[in-house]
């Protein structure tokens, strides 16, 4: 069977994570979380996959190659044009996307899946196909309800007796909404769903396709089911996903590395004295880092792959990718940090390099000095906060 990821997106929501990481290769834990998305669409039979990639083009394709390693088939579309010798994304929206592949030739020849490509899911995607088929539809979206508090931070699917969609919420607030089933993203088309999707133009599954159904009248239906969905649309979205895989609340993610302590995962030859650390689970520590005496880790919180924390820095409730130094005396309380950024859990950023701070928060490739220099000094000393706590 046939189905569609969408990953050409360029992720604005989730930068800074996106400058350089499309949104599909955010890792769940060292594991990209498009990667997920193929195995349940294999498992399902699913293994002729098309996938439209335009942001970051070719950190998706160079990972995911054409499949094989993941027992599916994959093709690319790429939308955008080259510029100067360089790859410049132009995305034509999701639909746009479907159109451009089945002009270029008529891939979608029955029942197929479109995915967006940035959610954690464990959809029983064959039951959701037997149900669209079953209602004779054109096209069908999977719900999933939510709290009726929840309904704001949604797009809200309202539909008749019979599971007809009849109109759509956008984040509606909660004396407006008309219905608790939201839009999750995951669709089911048939190849007569082209009529409805111009050529050559860019063009939205949610906000120019579904309404050209309802106006139609066309066998448009909802299918409400009960599954784990984690969306990462958002840094806040990114940060709650891993907190929830490390507190064993999301089920589909297994936590990488081996177990050395009650709740504490670690990877290959990390280099941690635990009786001279504070170290309290859930925690994982990627492989190649070094924790010095003297910190402190309090989970849920992730530590990537070759990261250098060194002694008397607090990593609590928070998320260190790879190849980051934490210098001695930082505290990092709800925070994200990646590269030469740090985020809070409300997606607020700060550049420590232009601030000045990169001697707090840098490369773990980078020689550091043993102190830190004088106009970081003076700029601590300047906001007349302790070192520990500019961020």
């Amino acid at each position: 069977m046939k189905a569609m990821i969408l990953a050409a997106g360029k992720g604005t929501r989730v930068r800074p994570i996106t400058y350089t990481i499309p949104k599909p290769m955010i890792p769940i834990l060292q594991k990209p979380v498009m990667e997920f998305l193929l195995e349940l669409l294999r498992q399902h039979g699913f293994d002729e996959i098309m996938v439209n990639v335009s942001h970051l083009a070719n950190e998706i394709e160079g990972y995911f190659r054409d499949g094989q390693r993941f027992g599916v088939q994959i093709a690319y579309s790429f939308e955008g044009r080259i510029v100067d010798g360089e790859l410049i994304g132009e995305a034509l929206g999701s639909a746009g996307g479907m159109r451009r592949i089945q002009d270029f030739s008529p891939f979608f020849d029955g029942t197929f899946v479109v995915l967006c490509g940035d959610a954690l899911i464990d959809l029983d995607l064959t039951e959701a196909v037997r149900v669209h088929r079953e209602k004779g539809a054109i096209a069908t979206v999977v719900m999933k309800s939510v709290p009726l508090d929840e309904v704001s931070s949604y797009g809200v699917v309202v539909t008749d007796d019979e599971g007809r969609i009849k109109s759509f919420q956008e984040k509606p607030s909660v004396d407006e909404a008309l219905s608790t089933d939201i839009n999750t993203g995951i669709y089911i088309f048939e190849p007569e769903i082209f009529d409805y999707i111009p050529s050559g133009e860019t063009f939205d599954i949610g906000g120019d396709l579904f309404p050209r159904l309802v106006a139609d009248n066309a066998p448009f239906f909802g299918v409400a089911m009960d599954f784990e969905w984690v969306d990462i649309g958002r840094v806040p979205d990114y940060w709650r996903a891993i907190r929830g895989v490390l507190s064993g609340e999301v089920k589909n993610v297994e936590i990488p590395g081996r177990e050395v302590q009650p709740g504490v995962y670690v990877g290959l030859n990390v280099d941690v004295n635990w009786d001279k650390v504070d170290i309290q689970g859930p925690v994982y520590i990627g492989g190649m880092s070094r924790i010095e005496d003297g910190a402190t880790i309090i989970g849920p919180s992730m530590i990537g792959p070759n990261c250098y924390i060194c002694s008397g820095a607090t990593v609590d409730n928070s998320v260190i990718f790879e190849y980051s130094r934490l210098g001695a005396g930082v505290r990092l309380v709800d925070k994200l940090v990646f590269g030469r950024y740090c985020v809070d859990k409300t997606g607020a950023s700060i550049d420590v390099q232009a601030a000045a701070l990169d001697w707090l928060i840098t490369d773990a490739r980078q020689v550091m000095p043993s102190e830190p220099p004088a106009e970081g000094q003076a700029i601590a000393e300047l906001l007349g906060a302790e070192v520990g706590s500019l961020l």
